[in-house]
């Protein structure tokens, strides 16, 4: 599985896309071994849609154990988008055993290793993003963009 901003796809906030040119990502002979997903399109946001970032205690898992929250920089409250679009990427893991996924790092959603504050100064801490939490605590090794070999190494060494 694969962050769709990482595939080239214009679901970033903002409207862009975080393309990774990869060997991967561009080779068509993985277009059935690679899933794109975004997972916060998939839970019902908008392109483009206000910045966001994780609020409380403990990142991505401290939303899904409802103890932190999703907000917008204007401050509402988008936490609901994210735990549906958390759900459809776990949805999709397990329908096509996907057992490695490729996330964008930093985001609420896909953030691995780090997360930005909830402060909207792009200031980052240790943590996961709601997708990346969620995926892990089902047995998904995730990795961020900068872990892609890590990430190959992985997949060849199971198959």
């Amino acid at each position: 599985m694969v962050s769709a901003c990482l595939m080239g796809e214009k679901v970033r906030y903002d409207g862009g896309d975080n393309r990774v040119e990869h060997d991967l990502l561009l080779d068509p002979a993985n277009s059935g071994r690679v899933f794109s997903v975004c997972p916060e399109t998939a839970g019902g946001l908008p392109v483009p849609r206000a910045p966001a970032e994780i609020s409380g205690p403990g990142g991505g898992e401290g939303v899904l154990d409802h103890k932190a929250r999703v907000l917008t920089v204007e401050g509402a409250d988008v936490t609901a988008f994210f735990l549906a679009g958390a759900a459809a990427a776990l949805s999709t893991a397990l329908e096509n055993r996907i057992e490695v996924a490729v996330l964008k790092e930093n985001s609420p959603s896909c953030g691995v290793n780090t997360i930005y504050d909830g402060t909207f100064t792009r200031t980052r801490i240790s943590g996961y993003g709601t997708v990346a939490a969620l995926l892990k605590r089902n047995g998904v090794a995730v990795f961020g963009e900068s872990e892609l070999d890590a990430a190959i190494a992985m997949l060849n060494a199971k198959c």
